[in-house]
């Protein structure tokens, strides 16, 4: 009998004991969590930083559909969603795989934390969602020793309470979908949607969701790049998958058949030198750094604004779809182009490749300017302090290095061992697009194409390159004649060599310009000359009007580069950007109002307050006739002259290998259309200008020096480097009927008193039209 009360003393004890460890422990935590809310531990945020968590928010580049270009951010490639912006599937994900009691505690899960502790974590994390952002939010990654992950684990249960008492469920599952780094750049659900599977997040499918919540245990580890883990990444989505249909929120048919299907990643970076409209968006990022400059444009506290961390949003006039298509024709048309470039200077062809024109004395002064003005020099002057004979060695030494190239038609890289001066020369036989668009009658800019690869060649050919213009400079020369003396395209000028004395318009001496074809005699009518580019009518204009008008008119028609009062600025020998002459020829189109080109419509703050609206800015440069009149010679360029390709004519008669060239043809086009193209003396620059009458779009294509270029006409005319872009890119909008790209005719002045119609003015009046280039003249305009 005193052994069995003995027994039971003994029992009594161990239970006292029980209750005093759990009593203890649990004043323990009580008291933890007194000296995290206290502040022991260090500082906690308070309601107004729980309010407004500072997260940097990349600066979003909206197009005028809606979609988005790209982002500026330093380290944070961050734009937040809302919880309506989110796919159920992919919450239940989030919830069956992290938390699946969320919805019933307030930021602690009891029974979580008491499995975590009596089976030392083995069974699974107690961390719910609400803890997991606290983490994120206010101090990362735990720490390795004990006292300290104790202490921050006590804040973050602190933080997880004071959060579901200052959010919603969503708003902390959407906060925690945004605050995630999913890798590869892509910070936060919208990033991680878009870079992954190239789709805004409401746009996920079940399996795409559950790959994205698999990445939230360890997004370095389940990194689904090819090269990285995928096989890992598969079996973590399967997990979730899984989880799902434990939870009821899939059945387990739809488990195993999602299971079984691959990732179906569509990786797609988003870096400032990858992605749609690159140059455009370095262009923009000059436009927002001299807007943040500016000291009108501060925050309340005035502060300048962060374009890499506050999170504004620009709405640019961009077309994403028109971009894509502009983008797509340069792709297509630039390595068949530079195929035939590569074929004709080889060493064996020409020993000064890519050069031609120039003697061993003058290549090497070339190289030598070249090096001066690298990168590589640069660097090593300034930043490393080498004396300039070490530099000059440096491009001497054999370097690992990637180099641009063409494959099977589409941008890649070649893993070489090369001389940077080596380098530098085999980038010199590269040619170079340059490409825009507008609307005439609104100034926005619908298309931007400043090169053909960002990464590698970051000049931007639309409004930093100035080249010579050509013949695309001599409708301005028609239009100030039209404007002075009142002539119609049907007049008719001796085709007869023509001398400017010297001194004459300041002209230092004589100037007799030549035909291209060499050719003279009889008449042609304006709309004849200007259609076969013919240089003596064009001289026989500028002498009656003489220069200096002709530049007040280009002046007024939005060219700012310096343009010098001479005749020979009628052949096109000044120096002008693509970006001028858009804006200038849309003049014409736009029924002699000039328009200036417009990027960016407005501007807003992360809260969607507008900070910026652009003002447009026009003027009236010419009369309605005038510019009717002008676009009327122009049309005659694409029906009987050097842009006549664009109906589609004359090709039974050309060559083969010229058809490879001129990629996309035949056009076809019916409707009417107003064009110049033109061509350098010795074929260095090629352009077209076209026009519809809503849209106007100009291409140039050309090397990066003048001396690198075509040994003939026939390949380097603007009808046959910078035409067939056009072509292409007009014919992808109009396929694309959401565009409402224009087909119909240009607007006729109501009481138009010059005759543009030849029949009516003078039955009797043709024209010699031998030189039409339907079939394809070894000669074209200068």
């Amino acid at each position: 009998m005193a052994k069995k009360q003995e027994k039971t003393q003994d029992f009594s004890k161990y239970i006292r004991l029980f209750w005093i460890l759990f009593l203890g422990g649990f004043m323990v935590v009580i008291f933890l969590f007194l000296l995290a809310s206290w502040g022991v531990f260090g500082p906690l945020p308070d309601h107004t930083v729980l309010e407004n968590p500072k997260t940097n928010l990349a600066t979003e580049i909206i197009s005028s559909d809606g979609k988005t270009l790209g982002k500026f951010y330093f380290n944070d490639n961050r734009t937040p969603v809302s919880y309506d912006e989110l796919p159920q599937h992919l919450v239940d994900a989030l919830v069956a795989t992290e938390d699946a009691r969320y919805y019933d505690h307030s930021g602690v899960d009891a029974r979580g934390t008491l499995r975590a502790i009596f089976k030392l974590g083995k069974g699974g994390g107690a961390s719910t969602i609400s803890q997991q952002l606290a983490k994120q939010l206010f101090h990362g990654e735990g720490s390795k020793n004990i006292v300290e992950r104790i202490s921050q684990k006590a804040k973050e249960w602190i933080i997880a309470t004071k959060l579901e008492r200052q959010y919603t469920k969503e708003e902390i599952i959407a906060q925690y979908f945004n605050i995630y780094d999913f890798g590869n750049n892509a910070d936060g659900i919208r990033s991680a949607s878009r870079i992954y599977f190239g789709k805004e997040p409401i746009e996920l499918d079940v399996k795409e969701s559950a790959m994205l919540v698999g990445m939230f245990k360890n997004s370095s580890l389940y990194n689904p790049r090819p090269e990285r883990n995928p096989v890992g990444v598969k079996n973590r989505r399967n997990v979730v998958l899984a989880q799902m249909e434990k939870y009821g929120y899939i059945d387990e048919k739809l488990k195993d058949s999602l299971q079984k299907l691959d990732l179906g990643l569509r990786y797609s970076p988003e870096s400032h030198r990858e992605g749609t409209a690159t140059y455009f968006r370095e262009y923009l990022r000059a436009f927002m750094k001299d807007w943040t400059n500016d000291e009108a444009n501060r925050k309340p506290d005035g502060s300048k604004y962060n374009i890499n961390s506050d999170g504004l949003k620009v709405y640019t006039t961009i077309d994403s779809r028109m971009q894509l298509h502009a983008e797509e024709a340069v792709a297509r048309h630039m390595p068949r182009l530079q195929a035939e470039f590569f074929h004709q200077n080889t060493p064996d062809r020409n020993p000064t490749a890519p050069f031609l024109d120039l003697d061993k004395n003058q290549i090497d002064a070339l190289m030598k300017r070249s090096m001066r003005q690298s990168e590589r020099w640069r660097h090593m002057k300034y930043d490393l302090r080498k004396s300039e004979k070490e530099i000059i060695a440096s491009f001497e030494k054999p370097t690992k290095m990637s180099v641009f190239a063409w494959k099977d038609g589409k941008p890649s890289e070649i893993d070489t061992i090369m001389k940077p001066l080596d380098s530098m020369r085999y980038y010199k036989h590269f040619l170079h697009p340059g490409m825009m668009s507008m609307d005439p009658e609104t100034g926005h800019v619908k298309a931007w194409v400043g090169g053909m690869n960002y990464r590698h060649f970051q000049f931007d050919h639309v409004k930093q390159s100035k080249r010579q213009v050509g013949s695309t400079f001599k409708p301005f020369v028609y239009a100030t004649a039209i404007d002075q003396l009142h002539l119609s395209p049907c007049d008719e000028l001796p085709n007869t060599q023509i001398t400017i004395e010297a001194n004459k318009f300041g002209n230092p001496e004589p100037w007799t310009p030549k035909n291209s074809d060499n050719k003279y005699g009889g008449t042609r009518t304006l709309k004849n000359a200007l259609a076969n580019s013919i240089n003596t009518i064009t001289a026989r204009l500028m002498d009656k009007v003489g220069p200096q008008p002709v530049v007040d008119l280009v002046k007024k028609l939005g060219v700012e580069s310096e343009i010098l009062a001479v005749p020979s600025i009628g052949l096109g020998t000044s120096d002008i950007s693509v970006y001028e002459m858009v804006g200038a020829y849309a003049t014409f189109a736009n029924q002699g109002v000039y328009t200036k080109p417009v990027m960016v419509t407005h501007i807003e703050d992360k809260n969607g307050t507008i900070l910026y609206q652009f003002t447009p800015e026009s003027r009236d440069v010419l009369s309605e006739e005038v510019a009717y009149v002008t676009v009327n010679l122009m049309q005659g360029v694409t029906q009987s002259g050097s842009g006549s390709r664009l109906r589609g004519k004359g090709r039974d008669k050309w060559r083969a290998d010229y058809r490879e060239i001129i990629t996309g043809y035949p056009y076809e086009f019916t409707n009417p259309i107003a064009g110049k193209t033109g061509t350098t003396q010795n074929q260095s620059d090629g352009w077209f200008m076209g026009m519809v009458p809503n849209l106007v779009t100009g291409v140039w294509v050309g090397a990066e020096d003048r001396a690198t270029h075509f040994a003939s006409i026939t390949y380097g005319q603007g009808a046959a480097m910078a035409l067939p872009i056009w072509g292409m890119y007009m014919k992808s909008c109009y396929e694309d009927e959401t565009l409402n790209i224009s087909k119909g005719d240009f607007k006729k002045p109501e009481n138009l008193t010059i005759e543009v119609n030849c029949e009516n003015y003078n039955p009797n009046q043709g024209g010699d039209s031998e030189n039409s280039d339907e079939d394809i003249p070894e000669e074209l305009d200068f």
